[in-house]
């Protein structure tokens, strides 16, 4: 193996902020993807990198007990900007965060854009879920939550949410709930107009 190869990887992982994912495809700059793809092995069997993923890594931080993890939300934050795919939280977290339920996933689980995946970190593992593209919108931001928590509510229960949301909604973030309308579920639309008439 050229040792130029290995050393830019070595450099290159060393340089990212504790906690940072990193995929092969970004480092086939520094070589071809067999030889990428060696050289984090080392990495990783040196306890540098942990393996997430086929072709994931991330850079553990080191504290005074040993490697400290990121948070699920970060590493799939990072593993979604990597991909170019959209995460968010699960329906129930949504529900959770905004004062409607207080059942939360056993398993941190996330909605995302792309396939069906674990990533393992140490004994601690993240579902990512395909969702369609309306259960995705607003990353981020409380409208986008509310659609979720109603979403995960369901039917025959998303009304009785109306009022809570009311309460804990800006009036712009209610008008960006109302606005995501048209590319939502019929029966969730006709629930998100309770916020209008209610």
């Amino acid at each position: 193996m050229n040792r130029s190869v290995p050393e830019g990887i070595t450099q290159a992982v060393g340089a990212l902020p504790e906690g940072t994912p990193i995929s092969a495809k970004e480092l086939l700059h520094l070589g071809q993807r067999a030889t990428v793809d060696q050289a984090l092995a080392r990495l990783t069997k040196g306890g540098q990198l942990m393996r997430v993923a086929r072709g994931l890594y991330v850079r553990p931080a080191i504290g005074r007990y040993g490697p400290r993890l990121p948070s699920a939300s970060e590493l799939v934050n990072k593993v979604g900007e990597i991909r170019g795919e959209t995460v968010v939280e699960h329906e129930a977290v949504a529900a959770n965060s905004l004062g409607l339920t207080e059942q939360v996933p056993v398993r941190e689980v996330f909605l995302t854009s792309g396939q069906n995946q674990r990533l393992r970190i140490g004994n601690q593992v993240i579902e990512l879920r395909h969702a369609p593209a309306w259960r995705l919108l607003l990353p981020g931001r409380p409208a986008g939550a509310a659609l979720r928590a109603l979403a995960w509510l369901g039917p025959s229960r998303a009304h009785e949410a109306i009022p809570t949301l009311r309460q804990n909604l800006s009036p712009s973030e209610l008008g960006e709930v109302i606005s995501a309308r048209s590319k939502v579920p019929t029966w969730l639309a006709k629930e998100i107009s309770g916020f209008i008439t209610k």
